[in-house]
């Protein structure tokens, strides 16, 4: 019964919570919980460090924050809102759009990740989840409907960032699966055990 308790505690571990994401103009993101938002800065506490030291980025060095709760604020080069921004943002949202469309997630990985949960174990089927979900989908994988867009950075980054988060849901779904059906064939394994 303890092992079945670890594991099911296993399972519930990587339930996606909720967070500030702080987009820079170079796309890269930060998993964040902001705390203020000034004309020239914003404060920020690492979201997986809460109760860590207060961080400052220049509004400059952003593209957008995306609150918990699903808002964005988007800044431009002059650090206020204009029209431009919501350009941007609706390239933005256009490739996740897209993406939500096109992008299937066949080629993830999640078969090889469910086959290794099933066959060594969900502590084993830990490594290549892990591996695989670290990184973008593959280029080719990426079903993209229209490559001109795709050469816009906004575009491109709101399509790779919903394939990307796309691809976590399958392989975390497989590997969830995967770590079940493993779990009921020790389980059953353990009842026929037990009755001869």
């Amino acid at each position: 019964m303890k092992f079945i308790l670890v594991i099911l505690g296993m399972l519930f571990s990587f339930s996606n919570y909720a967070q500030d994401v702080i987009t820079k103009k170079d796309g890269t993101d930060i998993e964040a919980k902001v705390l203020e938002v000034t004309p020239e800065e914003i404060k920020y506490k690492r979201f997986d460090n809460q109760s860590g030291p207060t961080f400052t980025i220049l509004i400059s060095e952003v593209l957008m924050v995306t609150y918990e709760n699903g808002t964005r604020d988007i800044f431009d080069q002059k650090r206020t809102y204009s029209t431009e921004s919501d350009e941007l943002y609706e390239l933005i949202e256009k490739g996740k759009q897209d993406a939500l469309m096109y992008y299937n997630g066949n080629n993830s990985g999640r078969g090889g990740v469910a086959a290794t949960s099933i066959l060594f174990g969900p502590v084993i089927g830990l490594i290549p989840a892990a591996i695989i979900t670290s990184s973008e989908p593959d280029e080719g994988n990426l079903n993209a409907p229209n490559l001109e867009l795709m050469r816009d950075p906004n575009y491109r980054k709101g399509y790779t960032d919903q394939a990307t988060k796309t691809k976590k849901k399958k392989v975390w779904k497989a590997y969830g699966i995967a770590s079940g059906i493993w779990l009921g064939i020790i389980v059953a394994s353990y009842a026929v055990a037990g009755s001869l």
